[in-house]
């Protein structure tokens, strides 16, 4: 039973992951990446739809985007999106494809990146902590009504936090890798 409720919030920390993941790809690191336009919501025939729906994202050089539209009456729509989105890109449509030039970062910029990053990855050390604390409330209360023992509850409070260890323990990762990327000149 015990291995049940914790089993049940092993999903919760991995979202907490991948959404961590899914911020700080966004960041720009003055290098090329799909991910910083590719969940862009773009107008498509008359609905929104992620631009990796609508065209190709491709990398042709370390600094260079290039988004080739399925359609060529997306172009127009593809680089008001690029715009809107508040990046700081700017978007060159050449009646085919539109291309994003990434801009070398400054020491500046980097540093408020790297705090960027540090907020993103409190915000999934505190989701965590918040599925450890409702997990934790839920063993108490099966001790309360009887269905579980003492000892089955402070065995349950050490995998949970040895759970809970290994999911701070990603997420440094995580955050050291984006860091190390962000710094590199």
């Amino acid at each position: 039973m015990l291995e049940q409720i914790i089993s049940k919030i092993k999903p919760e920390m991995e979202k907490a992951i991948e959404r961590l993941k899914e911020e700080i790809g966004k960041l720009r690191t003055g290098r090329a990446n799909p991910a910083m336009v590719e969940n862009l919501q773009v107008d498509y025939y008359g609905a929104k739809s992620p631009l990796k729906q609508v065209a190709s994202i491709t990398i042709p050089e370390p600094r260079l985007i290039v988004i080739a539209p399925w359609s060529k009456d997306n172009l127009v729509d593809i680089e008001k999106a690029i715009n809107e989105a508040g990046l700081g890109l700017n978007p060159t449509n050449d009646g085919q494809v539109i291309r994003i030039a990434i801009p070398q970062l400054n020491e500046e910029r980097r540093a408020d990146l790297v705090r960027v990053l540090g907020k993103y990855a409190e915000v999934a050390r505190v989701s965590i902590r918040q599925a450890r604390e409702e997990t934790w409330d839920e063993i108490q209360d099966l001790v309360k009504s009887g269905k579980l023992g003492e000892d089955d509850k402070f065995k349950g409070k050490d995998q949970l936090q040895k759970l809970v260890d290994e999911y701070n323990g990603k997420i440094e990762e995580v955050r050291k890798r984006k860091e190390k990327e962000i710094m590199e000149i």
